[in-house]
């Protein structure tokens, strides 16, 4: 059998005669070898071509390096994504959030009690989803943590209120409280 030349159809024919199996990055540079741009393949296979290919940041049994195809990819045609959120409009939502967590409150490269050993990432999510009709749009994006983006897929959750928000402060205990306000102070304080 001949060996395909694009780079995409070599990990293609990889990850396909191993559905399943943890394949390390190392073996991925080999099949893509010597093009240095696989990574940025296997991107496309997963957001462009809907492959369940994982990796450490979406499950977190996989180490750095690790990836695994969970399911035999969708036949051709048949998967199709919206346009990625632009990286200016990612900018701007990360900026106006704070580098928060919306849901978790958690910042960037905070240590992540869901996964230990490793930093929060922050992804930029829909507030209504775009299988539910959302917008990208900057009233519908909200900065997520890794976990919080994983659990809300496709759920619509309207922020909370304040009524609601102050009740639960008023709930907390005083070094709670007074953790509330140092956040707060440190998230609005330009000084």
């Amino acid at each position: 059998m001949t060996k395909p030349r694009s780079v995409k159809e070599r990990l293609r024919r990889y990850f396909r005669e191993r559905v399943g199996e943890v394949v390390r990055n190392t073996e991925l540079q080999e099949v893509a070898r010597p093009a240095s741009e696989w990574a940025r393949r296997i991107r496309e296979l997963r957001d462009e071509e809907g492959w369940a290919i994982r990796t450490h940041t979406d499950d977190a049994t996989l180490r750095p390096g690790e990836y695994r195809l969970d399911e035999p990819p969708p036949p051709p045609g048949t998967y199709t994504f919206a346009r990625p959120i632009s990286t200016r409009l990612r900018a701007q939502v990360l900026e106006r959030n704070g580098y928060t967590c919306q849901m978790c409150g958690v910042g960037a490269g905070d240590k992540d009690v869901q996964r230990p050993g490793r930093r929060v990432i922050l992804h930029v999510g829909h507030i209504v989803d775009r299988s539910q009709g959302g917008r990208d749009e900057m009233s519908n994006l909200r900065a997520m943590c890794s976990t919080c983006n994983q659990g809300a897929r496709n759920l619509v959750q309207e922020p909370p209120s304040w009524a609601w928000l102050l009740g639960q402060i008023r709930r907390a205990n005083v070094a709670d409280q007074q953790r509330v306000l140092e956040w707060l102070k440190n998230k609005f304080d330009s000084t």
